[in-house]
């Protein structure tokens, strides 16, 4: 039976967290949580239901309403919201631009930080847990803390790449948005994107993905065989 160990990938939009840490876990037989998901979910769920989002207190009120629940199956991650999949309407542009706003709300911030600290100390085996306050706030204890960096021109280019058709051609417009996010998630006071200080940074602008993939998968290897 393999060390079970706790690997925080924090990073800005477009670093590839989300295939890295996919790929990573599924290699080395780890569960897997995709944090900024649910708070997506949150978001999706909060303009559904018609919320105002940018009004802090009722997203505050809200925020306990929903019942968010993450499938941490590497190979078929899954979401659901009070039961209905979220996984396709979590990743529009509506919710991609509201996101940032629901997120900072601190109460917000609190319960989905404790539903991802409940997550990992549930994963037999370990897990890997992406997102931008792993391991600053949501699980500063991790074995092991990763910070995915790129340039700018890098992540957009990659953004768009994912994007289809008609968005994926401005690419100046999604830079300008990833700039404006990244801004908006290292500004805000409750747990902003911040790189943890005994974090491993890896620049991934020069690297293919199975590169970025290959080098966690080193680290993780070697911190489980130092425990």
């Amino acid at each position: 039976m393999e060390t079970a160990v706790i690997v925080a990938i924090d990073g800005p939009s477009g670093t590839g967290k989300s295939s890295t840490s996919k790929a990573v876990a599924a290699k080395l037989g780890l569960r897997y949580l995709d944090t900024g998901a649910q708070y997506r979910a949150i978001t999706w769920w909060m303009l559904s239901n018609g919320v105002d989002v940018e009004d802090q207190h009722a997203v505050a009120t809200a925020a306990g309403k929903p019942a968010i629940v993450s499938g941490t199956d590497p190979n078929a991650p899954t979401i659901t919201v009070d039961g209905l999949d979220a996984s396709g309407p979590i990743r529009t542009q509506e919710v991609t631009s509201r996101v940032s706003a629901v997120s900072a709300v601190p109460e917000v911030r609190t319960l989905i930080t404790e539903l991802q600290r409940s997550i990992a100390a549930g994963a037999e085996g370990g897990i890997v847990v992406e997102g931008r306050d792993i391991g600053t706030t949501v699980l500063p204890d991790a074995d092991l803390k990763i910070f995915l960096t790129a340039s700018a021109e890098a992540r957009a280019a990659r953004r768009s790449g994912e994007l289809k058709g008609k968005e994926a051609a401005d690419l100046a417009a999604t830079k300008e948005a990833l700039i404006k996010r990244d801004a908006a998630d290292s500004g805000r006071k409750t747990s902003p994107l911040a790189k943890a200080a005994d974090a491993v940074e890896v620049d991934t602008t020069e690297l293919t993905l199975d590169q970025v993939i290959e080098c966690v998968v080193t680290l993780v290897e070697e911190k489980r065989a130092a425990k």
